[in-house]
């Protein structure tokens, strides 16, 4: 039997847009909320906004956890969000991904999931233990 230790997320958007609201400060809060809600240990988080001058307009927000990360980029002036979520151990990168997905939905009724893709990650062969 092969098991993992660890499953990554990963989620394409279109349609993310920026207000007053919308900015990577707001989606950062939601990564939070989504790592609190999993149960899993918070170490750091950072969020940066781009203002055009050396990358196109948008924002690259993450979250440090004890069992890996969170991170969020964006491109305002295309509506892309790219949202990964990794996880070792007893954490489930399915719920960061679900609560995140639920707060994008119910704020931006416009943004589409264009791909949710679930890797298991650090593959080994039970039986060869």
């Amino acid at each position: 039997m092969t098991s993992a230790h660890g499953k990554h997320v990963y989620i394409d958007y279109i349609g993310y847009y920026r207000n007053e609201i919308h900015t990577g400060e707001w989606m950062l809060s939601i990564m939070e909320k989504a790592v609190e809600l999993a149960g899993v240990r918070h170490v750091h988080s950072h969020v940066v906004e781009f203002d055009g001058s050396l990358s196109p307009t948008g924002f690259a927000a993450v979250i440090l956890l004890d069992e890996s990360h969170v991170s969020a980029h964006c491109y305002y002036e295309q509506g892309w969000l790219a949202l990964d979520a990794f996880t070792c151990g007893g954490g489930d990168p399915n719920v960061i991904a679900d609560y995140i997905d639920e707060a994008l939905q119910s704020e931006m009724p416009k943004i589409t999931q264009m791909r949710r893709d679930c890797v298991k990650r650090f593959l080994h062969d039970d039986i060869k233990k």
